[in-house]
């Protein structure tokens, strides 16, 4: 089981500049979650459009995450997805609902 942020979904153009920027269709995502923008590990080509029935995932920590961005794991199935996390409970620092 994963965990990861889902960016984008079908249909939606999906861009990561060397310096770790996402941008959705053009528009740059503020992503105050994030510690550390990071290119990653990735091995697609660039900007990608997510196919039809899936959804472009990310995780958080950008330079160690694999995730969409790598062939591997690839844009996720609607199938796939089985919840969505409200809480957090670690680190105690960051008690409190997901947003």
């Amino acid at each position: 089981m994963l965990v990861k942020r889902v960016i984008a979904g079908p249909g939606d153009w999906v861009d990561v500049s060397k310096d770790g920027t996402v941008t959705v269709n053009g528009t740059v995502l503020d992503e105050p979650y994030v510690d550390e923008l990071a290119y990653g590990d990735t091995n697609i080509d660039l900007p990608y459009q997510v196919p039809d029935g899936r959804w472009f995932v990310m995780g958080d920590h950008r330079s160690v995450s694999v995730d969409s961005r790598n062939k591997a794991v690839g844009p996720v199935a609607a199938e796939q997805v089985v919840g969505k996390l409200v809480y957090t409970i670690w680190p105690l620092s960051q008690l409190g609902s997901v947003e």
